[in-house]
């Protein structure tokens, strides 16, 4: 047997070992079958934490998340601004340094466009190429086994969750989808959602399927555990009416009947449900008192105008109307929630930034405005601040483009 032989051997030995630990294990089983792998002195799984703007020291060749815990409850954050990890997840690229006689490699993990964090290594050695695709087949496979133990440990969350949250934000974050960001090859969509000091009801939620891609962003009124509640029977009608395969038009009704047998007088959802044709780029809206999306093309910004019904909850037993645009190749839309456009965020010029980072990744365009808004409000978000980008490349079996629908 050779030694690529050897190393092919190793590699798939490495991953069935990290497959079959027990899921608070299995990241730590990965990491010390990585260093068996490649000779490291040391390998460290990063975690990025809740806020995205720094990474956890989750586990490691050395270091045991669970194990740290114990000792006295918290695990090493480390803020990104300026750091390599910022450029590896914010580039999605392999970071190779010189150290010593040998070098430090980080390598981004992510699935389907959503960064979850990155592998750190340290090698008393230069690696070869074969070394370096091991390192990054092991990172895809992370990814995989990352997502499959939170589905059953809090460990992950209580590692992203450096500061405390609140009931409201609690409840709130569990409506959010369990991946931020969804990249194929017709389309990305990426979200974010930057909760007020008072939490107040905000969501966002896409789902794909075959044909589809369902998108929606919705502000519930009022702020803390009421509002959260409030977009709790929203969002679960919204989901119920989806899986049981109501179309666009139907999902609104139901949900909005929803909304109005359990609200009280005066309480209401506003919201926007898209939903996205995969063969034609045909992209089907409700508005229900919402505020304008915004369509990037050829690096021009400007609002789509649809006709405004009412909110959710208000009156039973209504329709909303539904409205259809053409999307084009390359073609941004951009969902946006109120906190974006408030008074206490009049300084950020939404269509000025998304001209200004037409070019920017959907993922990154997201942490770029969550960033902005805090900074135009000095940190004092009076309400919650969402978005969800919508990058559109085109169905790359069938480039023919149907036109209907308002342009």
């Amino acid at each position: 047997m050779t030694v690529a032989d050897r190393r092919r051997v190793n590699l798939r030995e490495v991953l069935r070992t990290a497959a079959a630990a027990s899921p608070v294990e299995s990241i730590d089983v990965m990491a010390d079958g990585l260093a068996d792998l490649t000779g490291a002195t040391e390998v460290q799984f990063l975690i990025t934490n809740v806020t995205h703007r720094a990474v956890v020291r989750f586990a490691g060749s050395f270091a045991n998340a669970a194990r740290v815990r114990q000792d006295d409850g918290r695990v090493p954050v480390i803020a990104l601004r300026g750091t390599d990890y910022e450029r590896v997840l914010r580039g999605q690229q392999v970071l190779r340094l010189a150290e010593g006689g040998g070098e430090r490699i980080l390598v981004p993990v992510t699935e389907s466009g959503d960064a979850l964090g990155v592998v750190e290594l340290r090698l008393p050695y230069t690696a070869d190429a074969r070394a370096v695709a091991d390192i990054v087949t092991v990172a895809g496979a992370l990814a995989s086994i990352v997502i499959a133990s939170r589905r059953h440990s809090d460990l992950l969350d209580w590692a992203q969750d450096t500061a405390p949250f609140s009931l409201a934000a609690e409840i709130q974050r569990r409506l959010l989808p369990g991946s931020y960001t969804c990249e194929t090859s017709g389309f990305t969509v990426a979200g974010w959602l930057e909760p007020a000091n008072a939490v107040g009801g905000d969501t966002f939620d896409y789902s794909l399927d075959r044909d589809t891609l369902h998108l929606s962003v919705t502000d519930a009124v009022g702020n803390d555990v009421n509002a959260a509640l409030l977009a709790s029977v929203l969002l679960g009608s919204l989901r119920n009416a989806r899986r049981r395969g109501a179309d666009l038009g139907r999902q609104a009704r139901m949900a909005n009947d929803a909304l109005s047998a359990h609200a009280r007088c005066g309480q209401f959802v506003t919201g926007q449900l898209a939903r996205l044709d995969l063969h034609s780029g045909t992209l089907t809206l409700v508005n229900a008192g919402h505020p304008f999306p915004f369509r990037v093309r050829d690096g021009r910004v400007s609002e789509i105008e649809l006709e405004i019904d009412m909110p959710f909850g208000l009156y039973p037993g209504r329709d909303l109307r539904l409205q259809s645009i053409q999307l084009d190749p390359g073609d941004r839309v951009v969902l946006v929630t109120d906190g974006m456009l408030e008074r206490n965020a009049e300084d950020l010029d939404l269509p000025a930034l998304l001209h200004r980072e037409a070019g920017t990744h959907a993922r990154e365009l997201v942490y770029e405005l969550a960033e902005t808004v805090l900074h135009a409000t000095g940190g004092d978000l009076t309400d919650d601040a969402t978005v969800l980008c919508l990058d559109w490349r085109g169905n790359p079996d069938d480039n023919r483009m149907d036109r209907g629908g308002l342009t």
